[in-house]
């Protein structure tokens, strides 16, 4: 802390409430710098001098409001997620600078939490939210200096579901089902798409020549190349006979493209109604992955069709049921019986 030079010119380094700042003097005259410092430190200690961080006068609402208008994008899965989250962090911290927040004040929003109810994942992910908004608000938008949520631990999660539709459960909701959510869950268990992809699906993107659909991630936004197993092939060539000239979009309902709230809504009505319990839409996509496992195609495979950044996200889907976990022991069994056959033949042989 004090004087130092930078090429010619004096600058001044000092601290102010836990952060240190650097000044220039603008002046290469060592004598004037050394009154302009000492100023500068009357200043400070009369609260004269200092100049505001933003993070002094903004609030967490404005930098919410800021982070939906530039980062949040509505066509993205996420998009909804955040608005949810925000439901419950603004009456929070709404109004509150963001200099005011601390680990200590956001350690108290998570009991709040939980004292009403949520589930860890539901906290996870309102802190995870708070912690993207305040990286950009140190790093892009310097607003603060640091980020409080990096200080505050978050609660532990349970293990993944392992939920997924049994051949008969599946039997039994398609039979029941109209005919636009029959065509739907076949496509989401023939090919593990998001619920946000099936719905925004459009026939430019289907090609049924070569048997494959294009895919944009609801999630990440990029495009993948999924190839049509004969069941989705077929139901999707069916539906190519009879389309909608109102709109381009390959599932719909009465005319209409089908939107992700009627979807959810009729597919939990047919689950309750066919007995099948603990069932998500969601879980249509595990059902998907997990038959992949099951037949034996590789993790990578898996990984590939599922659109996964990392195998690890795979590994929560890809659940050996016990039949195929009972399958590898047979063929384990038979494979050493050839092999313990094959050594006491050759040592016969040999004597």
């Amino acid at each position: 802390m004090g004087l130092y030079k930078r090429g010619k010119v004096w600058w001044m380094s000092f601290t102010y409430n836990g952060h240190q700042y650097r000044r220039s003097c603008e002046t290469t005259d060592k004598r004037l710098a050394e009154k302009i410092y000492h100023k500068v430190m009357t200043e400070l200690i009369e609260g004269r001098y200092f100049e505001k961080l933003p993070g002094e006068t903004k609030t967490f609402r404005e930098m919410m409001e800021k982070y939906m208008k530039e980062y949040s994008i509505p066509r993205k899965a996420s998009f909804e997620r955040d608005r949810t989250s925000l439901k419950h962090l603004l009456p929070f911290f709404g109004d509150y600078a963001l200099l005011r927040i601390t680990p200590k004040f956001i350690n108290e929003y998570k009991i709040m939490r939980r004292q009403n109810g949520a589930s860890s994942c539901s906290i996870n992910r309102e802190l995870a939210l708070m912690k993207h908004a305040f990286n950009l608000a140190v790093k892009e938008w310097e607003w603060v200096k640091d980020n409080p949520v990096k200080k505050v631990s978050m609660e532990k999660e349970p293990s993944p579901r392992d939920r997924y539709l049994s051949l008969e459960e599946e039997e039994m909701a398609l039979a029941i089902s109209p005919e636009w959510l029959r065509h739907i869950i076949i496509f989401a268990v023939e090919t593990g798409c998001r619920q946000g992809e099936i719905v925004s699906l459009r026939w430019k993107d289907v090609d049924l020549p070569k048997g494959t659909v294009n895919v944009y991630g609801s999630k990440t936004g990029e495009k993948r190349v999924i190839p049509l197993s004969r069941r989705a092939w077929e139901m999707l060539k069916e539906k190519s006979r009879v389309r909608y000239l109102a709109t381009d979009h390959v599932f719909t309902a009465d005319g209409r493209p089908v939107d992700r709230y009627r979807l959810s809504k009729t597919f939990k009505s047919i689950c309750r109604r066919a007995g099948i319990e603990d069932m998500r839409f969601h879980d249509l996509r595990h059902t998907f992955a997990t038959r992949l496992a099951q037949c034996g195609v590789d993790p990578y495979t898996i990984q590939r069709l599922m659109g996964h950044k990392t195998p690890f996200t795979t590994q929560r889907y890809a659940h050996h049921s016990v039949e195929s976990l009972r399958k590898g022991i047979e063929e384990f069994e038979v494979r050493v019986e050839q092999i313990l056959s094959q050594f006491y033949h050759n040592r016969g042989i040999r004597e």
